[in-house]
């Protein structure tokens, strides 16, 4: 191991607690959609503390509604901006874009949580509160790897490209707008909470509503009626159906241990206005899982197919068709080979922090590197510290190693897809 290599590892065992302290402050801030500010002020603040190059915007919804990687419901960005922040190169390396969300998710029912969700309490090595591994603690991991390098006067030939956006959770509107605004690079890693598994494939997904009719009667004389609560019953089914179907195609080994590579989950159901009345409109909602290796346009095609065949073959159905909505959130799906220069370079990297080799899976969601790999043209890979089964869970937490073993794991990555171009203080 070179000197510089390891004054990079003894500098990160020293400041684990500066890291564990920037993560408690970021986590006790409330970065839920439309409340992203204060809590980008912090991370804008550190990095101006270490001398990066800053780029900071409001994203314009007007300018990116007519993309058509945009789907996004949100009214106003005002106040809550995103951030670039970029540690330039001396020329001649390869670029890297380090990609983290500050979003979180809602903190759901407050009786379930341990502490308050925004405490950021540390308890055993693990720090809890919302938004701690998804994904702020892999965020501080990214600046913990970047201030490792400034700190011992290491120079790269290539840039670092820093990002923490806005509005990951519902789509990727801000790293759509990083991606507009020219950021792109030679490669990309995105530290979601991947349970120190590397991820070179990632899921897409995307939002349906389904309109399901009926026909209203009294509850007394139902049988004068059509429920719609009974003929969804007969979608549902059908759903879990086509979920079969499709995930029976996977044969990629990535997904070996995924129960189910791309799911169709059904998320909420409305129906009905009066206990002693047939209902005549059941509307459900839900997510379906898109292949690596398919297209949304494809997934979609596939489901409107379907529904076009229930409408077929089911009489009420034949008179009263299903309609079909696309809406809400949409995730890119993305794709990386295995045996990519990127890949390589982490896996190494990990090796030598870790001192096994890495899993190697496909991820079981969407993140914002389809985005970054299908419309900003950069290689993605997703590794990160968080926990994948607290992620918009009750008692969200990290565990505190992996977030300072991953700041490790991606320093070491920066200087061999990066190359060093000097080592100051005489130290080569």
């Amino acid at each position: 191991m070179k000197k510089h290599e390891i004054r990079i590892k003894q500098w990160l065992k020293e400041n684990r607690a500066r890291g564990a302290r920037l993560l408690q402050v970021l986590v006790q801030e409330n970065s839920t959609r439309g409340k992203e500010s204060s809590t980008q002020a912090i991370v804008i603040e550190k990095c101006r503390q270490l001398g990066l190059t800053l780029d900071i915007w409001e994203l314009d919804g007007d300018e990116l509604k007519d993309h058509p990687a945009y789907f996004c419901d949100r009214k106003s960005f005002d106040g809550n901006p995103n951030l670039v922040a970029v540690l330039k190169g001396t020329g001649g390396g390869k670029s890297v874009i380090l990609n983290g969300h500050i979003d979180v998710v809602p903190v759901g029912d407050e009786s379930s949580w341990r502490h308050d969700p925004f405490s950021g309490m540390i308890e055993c090595g693990k720090l809890y509160g919302r938004g701690a591994t998804d994904m702020k603690g892999g965020n501080v991991s990214l600046l913990m790897a970047i201030e490792a390098l400034i700190a011992n006067g290491i120079r790269l030939k290539g840039d670092v490209i820093f990002q923490s956006v806005i509005e990951e959770e519902s789509g990727g509107a801000g790293t759509l707008a990083a991606v507009l605004r020219g950021y792109q690079a030679d490669g990309a890693i995105i530290p979601e909470p991947t349970n120190m598994k590397i991820f070179p494939k990632q899921q897409g997904s995307m939002w349906f509503r389904i309109t399901v009719k009926g026909r209203a009667a009294h509850g007394g004389t139902r049988y004068e009626g059509v429920s719609a609560i009974e003929k969804s019953v007969v979608v549902i089914q059908g759903l879990q159906q086509l979920e079969k179907e499709r995930n029976a195609r996977i044969t990629d080994p990535l997904f070996d241990k995924i129960p189910i590579p791309i799911p169709i989950n059904i998320g909420k159901i409305a129906s009905g206005e009066w206990p002693s009345s047939v209902p005549d409109t059941a509307i459900i909602e839900g997510r379906m899982g898109v292949s690596p290796e398919e297209t949304i346009e494809a997934a979609q095609k596939e489901m409107e197919t379907a529904l076009k065949e229930w409408n077929q073959q089911d009489e009420w159905f034949c008179e009263n068709p299903l309609q079909i909505e696309w809406f809400g959130g949409r995730w890119l799906p993305g794709n990386l080979e295995s045996d990519h220069p990127l890949m390589n370079a982490l896996t190494s990297s990990f090796i030598e922090v870790q001192g096994v080799s890495p899993v190697i899976e496909a991820s079981p969601w969407g993140t914002d590197g389809g985005i970054l790999s299908a419309v900003g043209n950069t290689p993605v890979v997703v590794f990160g510290p968080g926990i994948t089964e607290t992620a918009h869970d009750a008692n969200e937490h990290i565990d505190l190693e992996d977030m300072f073993a991953a700041s490790e794991i991606i320093a070491l990555t920066l200087l061999r897809w990066c190359e060093v171009h000097e080592v100051l203080e005489d130290d080569k």
